[in-house]
C-alpha cells in the first residue's frame, strides 16, 4: 500500500481517519487488564486517537474524547513535576535505564540497592511520587491540578474506585515500597505513598486532555500558558527516558516500529511527542502480553509511517 505523506502544514485530520479505517480492519485486539477488575470491563474493540499542535489546536477521532484510566502515563507528568523542583538531585534515587523485566517486579531492586532502574517501572514511579510528596504535601493534588491546567480540562478527577480497585490488590506495590524504604529511599510512610500513586494512576482523561497536556514536551519544556516547566536540557531527559524506558520491557520494539518517545498505562492510552511538532494521545483497551495497548501501538506505527515525522 503507498503511504500517504502529508502537507508542510500538515493535514493531521486525514492521516487519523485513514489510520482509524485500517485499525477497525485489524483482527486482534489484545485484553483489558484484569488483574485491576476495574479495567477489565472495557470493550477492546473501543479506539480513540488526537493529536495536538504546539498551539493547542487538537484533532482526533473515534472515541478520542472519552475517558479512560490513565494509569501509567501519568508517570510522565509527575516526573516533569519532579525534576522541575529538584533537577538532578532526582536521579540520585532512581535510574534511567531500561529494566528488561516486567514493570512490577522485585528482582533488580536487591541487587542494586533498592534504587529502581527508571521512573517508569513501578519501583521507580513509587519513588517519583514519594520525593514529589515530600515537597509538596500531596503528589497526586499536584499532578492533578498541573494536568487541569495543561489540557484546559477543570473536570479531570480521580477514580475512587479504580484508586480502591487497585489498592485492594496492591501487595506487589507495598512490597516494592517497603523494600525501597528499608534502603532509605522512601520518605513517605508506606501507606500514605501507596494512597497517593493509586489516586495519581486512577486519574480519568480523554486523548484530547492527554495530548494537550502533553504539549509541554513538544515545546521543549515550555507550558501552555508559556511559563518554563523545564529547561530544554530536562525536556530531552524525559524524552530521551520515555523513548528507552516508557513501554515496559518492549521499549525497543516500541522504538522500531513508532520512533517516539512514548509512556503508556495499563488502562490503553499511549502518549507520544513529536518535539518541535505535535503530542499524540491514543485509547484502546485491549493489551499485549507486556502491557501495551495493541491497536494503540499499531496505530502510532501507522500514523508515523504515513506521515514521516520520528525522531530518527
Amino acid at each position: 500500500m503507498a503511504t500517504m505523506t502529508t502537507p508542510s502544514s500538515f493535514a493531521y485530520q486525514p492521516v487519523l481517519e485513514r489510520v482509524a479505517e485500517e485499525i477497525a480492519r485489524t483482527p486482534g485486539r489484545g485484553r483489558p487488564a484484569d488483574y485491576i477488575p476495574a479495567l477489565a470491563a472495557r470493550d477492546p474493540r473501543s479506539f480513540g486517537m488526537a493529536v495536538a499542535e504546539l498551539d493547542g489546536t487538537v484533532y482526533g477521532v473515534g472515541d478520542w474524547r472519552v475517558p479512560f484510566s490513565a494509569q501509567s502515563v501519568t508517570k510522565v507528568y509527575t516526573l516533569a513535576l519532579g525534576l522541575a523542583r529538584e533537577g538532578d538531585d532526582l536521579w540520585e534515587h532512581v535510574g534511567r535505564e531500561p529494566s528488561g523485566n516486567p514493570f512490577n517486579s522485585l528482582v533488580q531492586l536487591e541487587y542494586e540497592s533498592g534504587i529502581p532502574r527508571n521512573p517508569f517501572i513501578n519501583a521507580g514511579a513509587l519513588v517519583v511520587t514519594d520525593r514529589l510528596h515530600s515537597r509538596t504535601g500531596d503528589a497526586a493534588g499536584e499532578l492533578l491540578a498541573f494536568l487541569r491546567a495543561e489540557s484546559g480540562n477543570d473536570r479531570l478527577g480521580f477514580d475512587t474506585g479504580v484508586a480502591a480497585s487497585e489498592a485492594a490488590h496492591g501487595d506487589r506495590n507495598a512490597a516494592l515500597a517497603h523494600f525501597m524504604a528499608s534502603y532509605g529511599n522512601i520518605d513517605t510512610p508506606v501507606p500514605v505513598l501507596l494512597d497517593q500513586y493509586f489516586r495519581q494512576c486512577s486519574i480519568t482523561a480523554s486523548c484530547a486532555d492527554l495530548a494537550l497536556a502533553t504539549g509541554f514536551l513538544a515545546r521543549h519544556g515550555v507550558r501552555a500558558d508559556g511559563s518554563r516547566l523545564l529547561t530544554r536540557s530536562q525536556a530531552k531527559q524525559v524524552n530521551a527516558v520515555m523513548l528507552t524506558c516508557g513501554t515496559y520491557d518492549a521499549a525497543g520494539d516500541f522504538a522500531y516500529r513508532v520512533g517516539l518517545p512514548g509512556k503508556s498505562g495499563v488502562g490503553g492510552g499511549i502518549i507520544a511527542v513529536v518535539p518541535g511538532r505535535c503530542t499524540l494521545c491514543v485509547w484502546s483497551p485491549g493489551l499485549d502480553e507486556r502491557g501495551n495497548s495493541v491497536a494503540g501501538v499499531a496505530a502510532l506505527d501507522r500514523f508515523t509511517t504515513l506521515t514521516g515525522l520520528s525522531v530518527f
